[in-house]
């Protein structure tokens, strides 16, 4: 999407609790979100009623907290693969439509050209070849999800208990002081990682006076009605599916991915040390802020492998103390909202 051609969303949030302190990430022609006390000279925004918190709200200590299944693999081949797939069967096909005229200059030879014939029908044979060619991308999403149903269904047939965990905040970072895993698993790596939440739906249609029921706002699809799956499709700010196919469990089971994100550098576990420090993204980020509109989410994620070879995460939110002073930050680091395009 192009985000010049996308209205900002500027509004004038009231509280019985205190602002944070401003900051500002991106630019007004790019994605950009702000935060600042307001002036004089500003213009009549609309009026938003929410409470503004360092405590993160239920949805997402309900989405974005425990153990959580690696995607397959699969997911992020069957991506890749769908350009070159689809490019090889349009060549087929323009091939097929000047396949006389090459034969008869000697690009094409005749072993190749013609078709076969199964009862009555002509099957071109470039496009035998092609066509199952073309299905690869579709049989490997079906193979990836048949695993992730299968790796979900033993999960919640022997699930794990969170680890044992004591940090301490330290300036743009935190310090793992004790950790002590699940027996059956092995943490390999952690890090930690800031977002900003997808804004809720109703506050975003009363800040461009659009009513529910009525033409979308830009970005946003039509409210779905069913039960609760993920983020976007709650809010109505995805299209299409976000993790790859989740089964039906009170707690979903695959990580969405936060689609503006910023992370620290892997910190690796290694055999005899007692403490690790995760330090923050590069550019210094606002602390934990909550709020109908505008939530920056602190997050700690360890990978670990369980003991019948399964890839797992473990997500716990960080609540990291406000800061002042922050300086521009140039780039909102936006993400793709599917899983397996997200990295």
């Amino acid at each position: 999407m192009n985000a010049g051609g996308v209205p900002l969303v500027e509004v004038v949030m009231e509280s019985d609790n205190p602002p944070p302190p401003s900051f500002r990430i991106g630019m007004d022609e790019d994605w950009m979100v702000e935060w600042r006390r307001c002036k004089d000279d500003d213009p009549e925004w609309p009026v938003i009623q929410s409470d503004v918190s360092t405590d993160p709200f239920p949805f997402l200590m309900s989405t974005r907290n425990g153990w959580y299944i690696e995607p397959d693999p699969l997911h992020s081949l069957a991506r890749r693969l769908i350009p070159p797939t689809a490019s090889i069967l349009i060549l087929t096909l323009l091939i097929h439509t000047m396949e006389p005229g090459l034969v008869n200059i000697g690009v094409l030879s005749e072993a190749i050209a013609g078709s076969y014939r199964i009862g009555p029908l002509d099957y071109p044979k470039l496009l035998v070849v092609a066509l199952p060619i073309f299905l690869l991308p579709i049989v490997s999403r079906m193979v990836a999800n048949l695993r992730d149903i299968r790796r979900q269904n033993a999960y919640i047939a022997s699930p794990l208990d969170s680890p044992e965990i004591s940090l301490a905040n330290e300036g743009n970072g935190i310090k793992i002081v004790r950790l002590v895993m699940p027996l059956e698993v092995m943490a390999r790596r952690a890090r930690i990682q800031v977002g900003i939440a997808v804004p809720e739906r109703s506050k975003v249609l009363e800040a461009l006076s659009r009513d529910e029921g009525g033409q979308p706002a830009p970005g946003m699809s039509t409210q779905l009605p069913e039960r609760r799956i993920t983020t976007g499709e709650e809010l109505g700010t995805g299209v299409g599916e976000a993790t790859p196919m989740p089964i039906a469990h009170p707690r979903v089971l695959l990580l969405e991915p936060m689609r503006v994100r910023e992370a620290g550098e892997w910190v690796d576990f290694k055999g005899g040390e007692t403490s690790y420090y995760l330090k923050g993204p590069e550019d210094l980020w606002p602390g934990s802020i909550y709020s109908a509109v505008i939530a920056v989410h602190w997050e700690l994620v360890i990978e670990a492998i369980r003991d019948d070879g399964t890839k797992m995460k473990w997500v716990r939110p960080l609540k990291m103390p406000p800061r002042e002073g922050l300086e521009h930050i140039p780039t909102l680091p936006v993400r793709s909202g599917r899983t397996e395009l997200s990295t």
